[in-house]
């Protein structure tokens, strides 16, 4: 009669392909990435919610453990915690490259509405006011909460702490609500400006 093995021998076994990864060895790679990379994946999609970017967080994740096993100290915690707190920090560098893509995004938007007022192409005036009425009507679209957030961020130039000061939220809120607003606009905006 056989048992199942406890929690100690699939700890000793992770610890064990984390050493033999050190050494570079590819099968003990293959095996840890067949126990973990659906469990990152799911974790990484629940933050990001994008197929592409999970999957570039799954890839960064075993990246990491191919360079670094070496540096994994089992007396600060099991195999699975060290894995999940690497795919963490990969879905935090994620969302703020996706946040500073959007917000980039965002201002050059603004930056083609402010430039209306210095053009002298009646032409392009015409262009770009045309599209400074479309990112308006786009932002009244979104809930106010949102609005507020946005406009506090990318109009005023708050940061997300002075934000989440000035109207007494937390700062996960602020982000949020950012994150929120600004998906939206991206749909509207891609609705009437598709690429």
């Amino acid at each position: 009669m056989s048992f199942p093995p406890d929690d100690n021998q699939i700890s000793l076994d992770q610890v064990s392909l984390l050493q033999r990864i050190a050494q570079n060895d590819h099968v003990a790679m293959s095996q840890l990435y067949d126990c973990y990379a659906q469990a990152i994946y799911a974790v990484a999609f629940n933050s990001l919610r994008s197929i592409e970017e999970s999957e570039e967080v799954v890839l960064d994740v075993f990246s990491q453990v191919w360079r670094t096993a070496e540096t994994y100290n089992a007396s600060r915690g099991s195999v699975d915690v060290w894995l999940f707190m690497v795919a963490r920090s990969r879905i935090l560098d994620r969302l703020r490259h996706l946040q500073r893509k959007t917000r980039n995004q965002f201002l050059l938007i603004n930056m083609e509405v402010q430039s209306a007022k210095v053009s002298l192409d009646p032409i392009e005036n015409a262009l770009i006011s045309e599209r400074r009425s479309q990112v308006l009507a786009a932002i009244k679209q979104i809930p106010a909460a949102q609005q507020q957030v946005i406009d506090l961020a990318f109009y005023q130039g708050l940061t997300h702490h002075q934000i989440a000061a000035q109207i007494g939220l937390s700062l996960g809120t602020v982000k949020t609500r950012i994150r929120l607003g600004l998906n939206k606009l991206k749909v509207a905006l891609n609705n009437k400006y598709p690429s």
